[in-house]
């Protein structure tokens, strides 16, 4: 979008005296602009251009921002890889074997590689990740903070767990600033589905201030535990903090587990009907998209099968429990879902309230990032982030450190016997000699609507690593 970019600009599109004034921004390929096409990486989305802007981009050129370029995504939106026929596969900047998450990959890939501020979404963790395979910083809004209308997507209608636009960037200053630029431009008088909820300075001041934060560490979601890579970055943070001053809480919150299983029959409670109906004949499909659709079509009486023979053969009591409702679901099931995902938010709410902590410090996921089409086996293995959109929590990633080969391999009696089948998937693609030098990231988590303490706390996190001696580097041209 370079040459309408410097149209704009010459036209008086963009507003120089805002906030932003001047400031390139990228834009997932979701992201509807006036006079581009919105594929999300299908070729029967091609030549839908929009006659208009979106709310989100209206909001950015209002605020003297430039949007410049449209970014790659996976077909289909529900993979942590960004890859489609239309424009082809995103590689992470780190090595080109790898990918550079998803489905807000191509964002990642361009801010690792120099760009300045993006926009992506995340209904699974779809900024987070790709901001810990690619070595960037991120924040996952909650729902009702950032607009919303003016985009394109691969499940219409779904509001089981509601996506949400959301901020990546090279550093967390950048972060913290185009946040406040964008709140503080009113984006409730832009898009209905936002709150009308200020910029809370005294809130960030607070926390940015506090020389004593309670720390709630989470070591393990108990279905998938972290990599020794990702452990080693977790370690690494805690004890950063702990020098600091900062005080660190073992926890045991409610079941990480009950998300997984809840968000994922609530995202696919249409059967993956609707994604799938977006294809054109002989399209490509993500191979990890392809594993729930093709469980979905599974005869019932095959899938009760397979159901019994993971549980009582396999004797995984997790993975049976996945797939033995994996169907598409009537009304009356769905809002039965729904009404079990309240109940689970108010344990959590209730769990918090006891805690007495700040934050969660929890890996962003097991691994680092996956080698191509490693998504057909790693598919399920996302619950790191999912939990947090169940939960509609705010959460940020920042990079800690880099896959080292001697530092990060696994056990020489390790074996993928005996893990559950959500475990193996994530285990046969670590090979700790491959990802050296991949990033490594961590996630920090608080509750609803508090992206104020969020961006202070990845500060204060941030300058804690510094004093302890850990500065990760971003990649730059002589890279």
């Amino acid at each position: 979008m370079v040459d309408s970019a410097h149209e704009w600009l010459r036209s008086g599109d963009i507003n120089l005296k805002g906030p932003l004034a001047g400031v390139p921004i990228s834009l997932k390929d979701n992201i509807a602009v006036g006079g581009f096409d919105t594929t999300v990486g299908y070729s029967s989305f091609v030549g839908n251009k929009n006659p208009q802007d979106g709310a989100m981009v209206r909001l950015l050129k209002d605020a003297g921002a430039v949007p410049y370029v449209k970014t790659n995504v996976p077909i289909t939106l529900l993979s942590f890889e960004s890859t489609n026929d239309v424009w082809g596969r995103c590689t992470n900047p780190h090595n080109s074997k790898f990918s550079p998450g998803g489905s807000t990959g191509g964002e990642a890939a361009l801010l690792a590689l120099g760009g300045r501020i993006g926009i992506g979404s995340d209904v699974a963790g779809s900024v987070r990740v790709p901001a810990h395979f690619s070595g960037i910083y991120t924040l996952r809004c909650s729902t009702g903070r950032w607009p919303k209308h003016g985009m394109c997507t691969s499940m219409p209608g779904q509001e089981g767990v509601p996506s949400v636009f959301s901020p990546m960037a090279r550093t967390v200053n950048d972060l913290r600033y185009f946040t406040k630029s964008l709140i503080d431009m009113e984006p409730w008088k832009y898009d209905c589905t936002v709150h009308p909820l200020p910029w809370r300075q005294d809130i960030w001041e607070e926390y940015r201030g506090k020389k004593t934060l309670r720390v709630g560490i989470m070591r393990t979601d108990n279905v998938v535990d972290p990599s020794p890579a990702c452990r080693r970055a977790l370690e690494t943070t805690e004890a950063a903090l702990r020098k600091a001053g900062h005080i660190i809480i073992e926890i045991n919150p409610p079941s990480p587990y009950e998300a997984l299983y809840l968000g994922a029959h609530l995202l696919n409670a249409d059967g993956c009907q609707t994604f799938k109906r977006f294809f054109s004949p002989g399209e490509w499909e993500d191979t990890g998209a392809r594993q729930m659709s093709f469980l979905m079509e599974l005869p019932r009486p095959l899938k009760y099968l397979y159901y019994l023979w993971v549980k009582y053969v396999r004797r995984d009591a997790i993975w049976a429990d996945l797939v033995r409702d994996w169907r598409p679901k009537s009304a009356v099931e769905s809002w039965q879902l729904v009404s079990k995902r309240e109940a689970y938010r108010m344990k959590w709410f209730e769990w918090w309230n006891d805690a007495n902590i700040d934050i969660l410090l929890t890996p962003p996921n097991a691994t680092p990032s996956v080698p191509h089409d490693g998504m057909k086996q790693a598919v399920s293995s996302c619950g790191y982030t999912f939990l947090f959109n169940v939960l509609d929590y705010t959460s940020s990633v920042l990079p800690v450190l880099k896959v080292d080969k001697d530092l990060d391999k696994l056990p020489a009696n390790f074996s993928l016997k005996g893990l559950n089948g959500v475990a193996q998937g994530a285990y046969r693609l670590y090979d700790a000699n491959a990802m050296d030098g991949l990033p490594v990231g961590v996630q920090i988590v608080g509750r609803r609507l508090e992206e104020e303490k969020i961006l202070a706390i990845t500060e204060v996190v941030e300058d804690a690593l510094h004093q302890h001696g850990t500065h990760y580097r971003q990649l730059s041209p002589s890279d």
